[in-house]
């Protein structure tokens, strides 16, 4: 063999090397950055719907049929399965305004096959205050979304003599909010409403769903009721009801004549503590309507039922059919959603205490 051939396969080793070496380090810093997706990655996503093909997905509703986490619920689950490829049956577990249905979720098979919407703000309360029946931890589930933020109204039969809230904060009677079990939605909202403002207000719970709780009002057995503003909005734009004050710092766009808690707060008699009770109650009101799966559920299957269902809320379809419903979304992701309620329960003590007492009824 010549020396111009030797140096010619020299040469061409050499480069060889070169491009084999630039490769592997390109390769490394895309998978550092991100931008790389691994054979290991395609096989566990591969792996995960390969598992779901067919299956039965179980998906819990803490409340009875016909409210709105029933109704978000029954708007997704038909692209939840079309993006999981499995069936999913919903089973509503209404009882102890909630937990009954959380409970299940919570000490369900964590195999992906699981999965349940739950009022965030409501599962933080009754835990801090240690409600009995509260036999879930929080920190525990595998969040998978969020569906709304849930922004809070505090809504009258339209035959009310109340008209404004000032005319409750001035009430010498007592007035009557109705809500569902201790720790519930309703009664936390009714209860923390009512320790901000100083209201003279009683509150009657033990309704075993918001819409019996409506039902009594309108009957005119109490006065009034808090939800979610998804939950009331079909009844006001019916004309049977009407909002008279709503949650958060901002006025709802459907809302914005009727006035927000915190444009109150300077009109108590101690402004300083009535807005760290209306922040710590923001705070709450932001983790929402949220999906989850029980503790323990396999990382590849949280991955996949996160992806699913991240699609399934932004298919142009549902979103169709959601604005047709008035069903907003306020969509978060599961990992957002963990910070979110773990900063839920970051309130200061001296207000955390205080919503213990008086979700535990003690105020």
């Amino acid at each position: 063999m010549n020396k111009k051939v030797i140096t010619a396969l020299s040469v061409f080793g050499g480069l060889l090397v070169v491009i084999i070496v630039a490769g592997l380090l390109v390769n490394k810093l895309a998978q550092q950055s991100g931008t790389a997706t691994s054979t290991e990655d395609v096989t566990d996503t591969n792996a995960a719907a390969a598992f779901y093909d067919g299956k039965v997905i179980k998906w819990v509703i803490p409340y009875s049929p016909g409210g709105g986490y029933d109704e978000y619920v029954r708007l997704i689950a038909p692209f939840m399965e079309k993006y999981t490829g499995a069936r999913v049956d919903v089973h509503n577990l209404p009882g102890a305004g909630g937990m009954r249905g959380v409970n299940e979720l919570y000490s369900s098979p964590n195999n992906g096959l699981n999965i349940g919407i739950i009022n965030g703000s409501a599962l933080i309360t009754s835990q801090l205050a240690g409600i009995k029946g509260a036999e879930y931890e929080l920190d525990k589930f595998e969040y998978i979304g969020r569906i709304i933020a849930d922004p809070r109204v505090l809504v009258l039969s339209s035959k009310s003599s109340i008209k404004v809230f000032d005319d409750i904060l001035n009430s010498e009677e007592v007035v009557k909010i109705g809500a569902t079990g201790l720790g519930g939605s309703t009664y936390v909202d009714a209860v923390i409403a009512k320790e901000a403002f100083n209201m003279n207000v009683e509150i009657i719970h033990g309704f075993d769903s918001s819409p019996v709780v409506r039902q009594s009002m309108l009957r005119g057995n109490i006065t009034g009721t808090w939800g979610s503003w998804g939950s009331a909005e079909d009844g006001v734009e019916s004309g049977m009801e009407f909002v008279l004050i709503q949650s958060g710092r901002e006025r709802l766009p459907d809302l914005a004549d009727v006035p927000t808690v915190f444009e109150y707060a300077d009109k108590t008699s101690d402004p300083e503590r009535t807005n760290a009770i209306l922040t710590a109650w923001d705070a709450l009101i932001q983790v929402g309507r949220s999906v989850a799966a029980p503790p323990g559920t396999a990382a590849d299957k949280i991955v996949f039922l996160r992806e699913a269902f991240n699609k399934s809320l932004h298919d142009p379809e549902l979103l169709q059919k959601a604005e047709q419903a008035g069903r907003p979304f306020d969509y978060a992701t599961g990992e957002d959603m963990t910070d979110i309620t773990l900063n839920a329960t970051k309130m200061p003590q001296e207000i955390e205490e205080l919503f213990i007492l008086a979700i535990r009824g003690q105020l």
